[in-house]
């Protein structure tokens, strides 16, 4: 029996167009000077424009900071605070992909509690209140919208830093799945990878529990049944909303639980070969899947058991066919397979597997992990 504190903080709001619902939901909450934190991409796509419309419909004043980058570092969130400051925020809506909501978050860290991003790496300290908070995903991804953590890169070191507090979850989440469908496809494999390796991972780590699994197995369901219809049918707006809400679902997964060793191979490959996020993580996933298999495999094959039929093939009945078929949604995503294929240097990787030894998430794989059964993971993926 495994014992949970199950608190859900998160309002989530699903369906098409409402994002025009922001104003109202902003107003409920009662902040009247909102900063918004997006992009240079989804601005260009008129998302930011349409909730800051809504907002003003709402007698909310609004700033734009959209000066956020993919991977923010602590110059995007310290220029984010100054604009803060100057107009005395009261409400931070995150509008785009992971990038923006963790920003968001980053800003609402130092805005409310001072000091430095690198004096909240790690759980819970945060000591002052924070603003409400209103996620706004485009991308079906990282889930951050139902999570309480930000991921920062420091801009001088690039180490990712996760910045973890139950004060940081947002009060509402927006999932409007037609925001999704502007996604270059690129972004749209990135992300999407990305989500599937949540809903796996959160399934067999040691953090797992009724709550969370709950929340793990329905991702993966909408994830693993509707991924390959969104690379082939880009603006099926019914697969989108399965994605999006897919991710937010494998967001709560990991609030409630945990990742694994996945996580913790793909961020040195992201430092030091800039690879992304869900580049990373999709191509070392079926590694990993058969690495865990000696201590869980019945976990999996109950996984599989609640997998419908979908587009990518015949549903995996056993624990290598799961990480062929991770594999192959990755190819069929247009990412790459292996690290050489990445132009990572072999000899770099002992090094990469003392770095993905520290990172916290590996400490909750199911099967335990250091730097030899890390260096041996990124020699197979090579």
């Amino acid at each position: 029996m495994t014992a949970f504190d199950f608190q859900p903080r998160t309002r989530i709001v699903f369906g098409p167009d409402k994002i025009d619902a922001l104003g109202e939901l902003a107003s409920e909450i009662g902040g009247r000077r909102a900063l918004i934190v997006s992009d240079p991409g989804v601005i260009a796509a008129g998302h930011t424009a349409r909730g800051i419309a809504s907002l003003v419909r709402a007698g909310i004043e609004v700033q734009l900071f959209g000066g956020v980058h993919e991977n923010p570092n602590t110059d995007d969130v310290d220029a984010g605070v100054k604009l803060a400051r100057r107009h005395d925020i009261q409400l931070i809506v995150g509008l785009g992909g992971g990038s923006a909501m963790d920003c968001a978050k980053g800003i609402n860290f130092l805005l409310t509690n001072g000091g430095e991003m690198k004096d909240y790496w790690g759980v819970g300290k945060a000591l002052k209140p924070m603003l409400p908070m209103i996620a706004i995903p485009t991308t079906a991804g990282t889930g951050s919208e139902t999570q309480s953590f930000a991921l920062i890169s420091d801009a001088q070191t690039h180490v990712k830093m996760a910045c973890g507090d139950k004060k940081a979850a947002c009060r509402v989440a927006i999932l409007d799945p037609k925001l999704t469908v502007t996604q270059p496809p690129r972004v749209t494999s990135l992300t999407g990878i990305d989500a599937i390796s949540h809903a796996l991972e959160t399934f067999v780590c040691t953090k797992r529990n009724a709550a969370s699994l709950a929340f793990s197995r329905e991702a993966w369901r909408l994830l693993a049944g509707h991924f390959a219809k969104v690379i082939d049918h880009p603006t099926d707006v019914e697969a989108r909303g399965a994605m999006l809400l897919g991710a937010s679902f494998a967001g709560l997964a990991i609030e409630n639980s945990m990742l694994g060793a996945a996580h913790a191979l793909a961020n040195p490959l992201t430092t030091h070969f800039d690879i992304p996020h869900g580049q990373a993580v999709g191509l070392m996933l079926p590694h990993v899947i058969r690495f865990n298999s000696v201590e869980v495999e019945p976990w999996y094959l109950d996984l599989l058991s609640t997998m419908p039929a979908n587009g990518a093939g015949p549903v995996p009945k056993t624990v290598d066919e799961l990480a062929h078929f991770v594999a192959a949604l990755t190819l069929k995503a247009g990412l790459k397979t292996k690290l050489e294929e990445l132009r990572v240097s072999y000899d770099k990787l002992p090094q990469l597997a003392e770095e993905a030894a520290t990172q916290w998430t590996g400490t909750f794989n199911p099967r335990k992990v250091g730097a030899a059964e890390l260096l041996t993971l990124y020699q197979q993926a090579f």
